[in-house]
């Protein structure tokens, strides 16, 4: 999986979940922002890169 992906990914679901129509559209994207971080992170570590964390925006 590329990372520039997840990182657009990631933002795209940060910008929804602030925008939601709802309360479970603005859930649902957070859980997916939520995803994208863990993936970010699991992949930074297999490229021997440091984890920068991502915590405190999603």
């Amino acid at each position: 999986m590329d990372l520039n992906y997840l990182l657009h990914r990631h933002q795209i679901s940060l910008m929804r979940a602030g925008s939601g129509s709802s309360d479970e559209a603005r859930h649902a994207h957070r859980g997916l922002a939520t995803g994208y971080r863990q993936r970010i992170a699991a992949l930074r570590e297999t490229m021997g890169a440091a984890a920068m964390t991502l915590d405190r925006v999603s």
